[in-house]
C-alpha cells in the first residue's frame, strides 16, 4: 500500500502548517481565545481563502474534491497548533451529514457558503441521558402540515454557540432507542423556540446546550429520510474518529517537541535534565505512543470510507482505543518532564494535555470502544 503523499497533497499540508504556525503561537492562540465567539474570525476567512473549509465536498456541489486523506492532512495541521476554530464542528461534522444526505437542492445551497466561510455549522445529536448510545434519541419531530415540530434537548453541541445552521437529530417514530426513526433537519440557530447556552470547555473551545420548545422548520428542512439519520450519524461520527485521531497526532508531535526542547534547556543539578536516563526513557515513551497513534489514525483515515459497517468499525474502534491511551501517556510524561510548571496555564504542555483528553472523550472513549472491540471478536477476528 503506498503511503506516499500526491504533489497536490503535499502542498496542502505545506500550506496548511505554514498557516498555523505563522498565526498560531501559544500567545496568539490565548488573544484569540479571548474573542467573542471564543476563536478568530479573521483567520476562519483565512482558511476559506486557502480552500479548506470546502476541501471535503464534491466539486459539483461548490467544494474541492478532497477525500480522508485531505482531511487527515488539515486535522493534523490543526492538532500542533490547538486550534480553536469550528473546522471540525463545520467541515467534519455537519458539513458531513449534509455532504452524505443532502439533496442536491440543499447541498448547492449551503456548501458555497461553507466554502467562502460566510456559514458555519454544527451537529446537535447528544442528548443528557444519552452517554455513548448513538441510537438513544429523546428529543421528537412530529409533523405539523408540511413541516415538522421539533422539541427535545441537546448537550454538548461542539461550537453550537456560534453555528448559523444546526444539523438536529429527532426522533419521528419508534421507542428512544430504536434504531429505526430517527431523522436530521436542518435548523436556523434563530428559528422561534431554538434556546443556546454557550459555555467553555476544559481545552478551550466552545460548545453549547440546545433546548427546542416548538421549534416549526418547513418540509425542506428534512436531511435525508425520515429512518435514515441515525446511519448518517454513525457514518459521520466515523469521519470524526478518523479526523480527531490525525488531530491528536499533530498535538502529541508538537508534545513531544515542546518535551524534548524543554529537558535539553532546564538544567538541575548542574546539568540539563535531559542528561538524566530516567528522563530520555520516558521521552522514549512518548515517542513510541506517538508512532503507535500515528499508525493507527491513518489506518482509521483509510477505513473511513469502507461500505462494510462491521469492518469500518472495527478499525474505528481500533483507532480510538489506541489515540486514546497514547495521548494519555504524551500528555502525562510530558507534563511530569516539565514539572510544577507543566500544569500552569503559562506553559502549552497543559493545554496539549487537555485537548488530548479531550478527544479520547469524544465519540466515546477509549474504554468504550475496548468494550465494542471486544464485542467484534477484535480488529482481526478468528476464521
Amino acid at each position: 500500500m503506498d503511503f506516499d503523499l500526491s504533489e497536490e497533497q503535499r502542498l496542502l499540508k505545506d500550506s496548511v502548517e505554514r498557516l498555523v504556525a505563522d498565526k498560531y503561537d501559544f500567545e496568539s492562540r490565548k488573544r484569540y481565545g479571548a474573542e467573542p465567539k471564543g476563536y478568530s474570525d479573521a483567520l476562519w476567512a483565512q482558511y476559506a481563502e486557502l480552500g479548506v473549509l470546502g476541501l471535503p465536498f464534491a466539486e459539483e456541489d461548490g467544494g474541492f474534491g478532497g477525500g480522508a486523506v485531505d482531511t487527515m492532512i488539515v486535522m493534523e495541521a490543526l492538532g500542533r497548533a490547538l486550534v480553536l476554530e469550528p473546522y471540525l464542528a463545520t467541515v467534519v461534522l455537519g458539513g458531513g451529514a449534509l455532504r452524505r444526505a443532502g439533496s442536491a437542492a440543499q447541498k448547492q445551497k449551503i456548501i458555497p457558503q461553507i466554502a467562502e466561510g460566510s456559514l458555519k455549522l454544527a451537529l446537535a445529536h447528544a442528548e443528557p441521558q444519552a452517554r455513548y448510545n448513538l441510537a438513544n434519541v429523546a428529543a421528537t419531530a412530529k409533523r405539523d402540515g408540511d413541516g415538522w415540530v421539533l422539541n427535545g434537548a441537546k448537550s454538548g453541541v461542539l461550537h453550537g454557540d456560534s453555528a448559523d445552521l444546526l444539523v438536529v437529530s429527532a426522533r419521528v417514530s419508534g421507542e428512544q432507542t430504536a434504531e429505526k426513526g430517527v431523522a436530521l433537519f436542518l435548523v436556523p440557530a434563530d428559528a422561534g423556540g431554538l434556546t443556546r447556552r454557550g459555555y467553555a470547555t476544559q481545552d478551550g473551545l466552545r460548545a453549547a446546550d440546545i433546548d427546542l420548545a416548538n421549534v416549526r422548520v418547513g418540509a425542506d428542512a428534512l436531511l435525508g429520510g425520515e429512518d435514515d439519520g441515525l446511519a448518517v450519524v454513525r457514518r459521520v461520527y466515523d469521519d470524526a474518529i478518523a479526523a480527531t485521531s490525525a488531530e491528536a497526532v499533530g498535538a502529541m508531535q508538537r508534545a513531544l517537541e515542546l518535551t524534548v526542547e524543554y529537558i535539553k534547556t532546564r538544567n538541575q543539578f548542574g546539568q540539563p535534565i535531559g542528561n538524566f536516563q530516567a528522563l530520555q526513557h520516558q521521552a522514549v515513551d512518548m515517542f513510541t505512543a506517538l508512532e503507535q497513534a500515528r499508525s493507527m489514525a491513518m489506518y482509521a483515515t483509510m477505513m473511513a470510507q469502507e461500505d462494510d459497517a462491521e469492518e469500518r468499525a472495527r478499525a474505528m474502534a481500533a483507532a480510538r482505543v489506541q489515540v486514546g491511551r497514547s495521548g494519555r501517556v504524551v500528555g502525562k510524561n510530558g507534563v511530569q518532564l516539565h514539572g510544577g510548571v507543566g500544569v500552569t496555564i503559562e506553559f502549552a504542555i497543559g493545554h496539549y494535555f487537555k485537548r488530548l483528553t479531550m478527544i479520547d472523550a469524544m465519540f466515546g472513549d477509549a474504554d468504550h470502544h475496548l468494550g465494542i472491540l471486544s464485542d467484534l471478536g477484535g480488529l482481526l477476528p478468528a476464521a
